[in-house]
């Protein structure tokens, strides 16, 4: 897909919807210094191009779930298809084919241990041509999503801090949702920005429910706004998978200091064989080549690296929008 050039203003545009995605355009006009009009034509450009949408997002913990990274393998011929029917499920995020074509990464977060066991357990075990199926746990998150992509940042941090909301006040139990939360949730999916007369009709709430509703969701950390943006945007076309072994005493500083790098748009702790799964972006490979030798190796503690590069990304952040 041909993306449009992003100028200054969409790159700081783009920074202000990572901060507060339901930001009001006239409070982005006002600190980006443009008026409203000019940055709703430009949210609708980059919208209509397929180069940003602004999606809501749970943050799995606050409602008592884990997530968790699948790694899959398949048949050259089977894996398109299996990465596709992933995709369409609504329990998954971030859904890749990796390496020529022959592996597939997701992530999944189901509202119930019997549709995770349904997942793991049942449907991809028994789907044709799969060769192995590993799972990880999420255990702790650095960077992605609340705490947004480093090599979006543009604004300086006077402008910034004026478009950053308040920080949630999470309590200590997990925030018990309902059906008609699921149906907000849905909605706000595909369009992180809907109305509160279109999100009205997807709950049957009243509007002032729905955005009382959403104002108590997001200050209990539940809902908050990702950004389904494409690196390549940045100057960045390359992206590649990490799974990294490394000393437990050294995970906590090695995942901290990844979510520093303009390079890493994710990375978590996780169980299994590696423990520390990282998502990376490169201008080329000479650049992944560099970044893995002088800035990954010099980190303390890593003992393995095995690199899996993107070749395709079938679902992103949010519903996925098929034809």
């Amino acid at each position: 897909m041909k993306y449009p050039t992003l100028d200054e203003l969409d790159r700081h545009l783009v920074h202000a919807l990572q901060l507060d995605g339901r930001a009001p355009f006239s409070k982005i006009g006002e600190v980006l210094g443009v008026s409203d009009q000019t940055v709703a034509r430009r949210y609708r450009r980059l919208r209509t191009a397929g180069a940003l949408r602004v999606v809501g997002a749970v943050d799995p913990l606050r409602v008592g779930l884990v997530s968790w990274a699948i790694r899959l393998r398949a048949t050259p011929d089977a894996a398109g298809a299996i990465a596709t029917a992933l995709a369409r499920r609504p329990d998954t995020y971030w859904v890749h084919l990796l390496s020529g074509g022959t592996e597939i990464a997701c992530g999944t977060m189901s509202r119930t241990p019997e549709e995770r066991a349904d997942l793991l357990l049942q449907k991809l075990p028994r789907t044709g041509r799969v060769s192995s199926v590993t799972a990880h746990a999420l255990l702790h998150q650095f960077v992605g999503g609340p705490i947004g992509w480093a090599g979006a940042r543009s604004l300086p941090p006077e402008q910034a801090e004026r478009l950053r909301p308040d920080p949630p006040v999470p309590g200590d139990e997990p925030v018990a949702l309902s059906q008609a939360d699921y149906a907000l949730l849905a909605a706000l999916s595909v369009d992180g920005r809907a109305g509160h007369a279109e999100l009205a009709s997807a709950t049957g709430w009243s509007q002032s429910t729905v955005r009382r509703r959403m104002d108590q969701l997001r200050r209990a950390g539940v809902l908050f706004y990702d950004l389904d943006l494409p690196a390549e945007l940045f100057g960045y076309p390359v992206e590649a998978r990490l799974w990294l072994s490394v000393e437990p005493s050294r995970l906590a500083a090695a995942g901290e200091a990844l979510a520093g790098h303009s390079e890493v748009a994710f990375a978590a702790a996780t169980t299994g064989p590696t423990n520390l799964l990282v998502a990376v972006t490169c201008r080329d490979p000479r650049h992944l080549y560099r970044y893995l030798t002088e800035r990954v190796g010099a980190l303390e503690g890593v003992r393995h690296v095995e690199t899996a590069p993107v070749i395709r990304t079938v679902k992103g952040a949010g519903a996925t929008l098929f034809p």
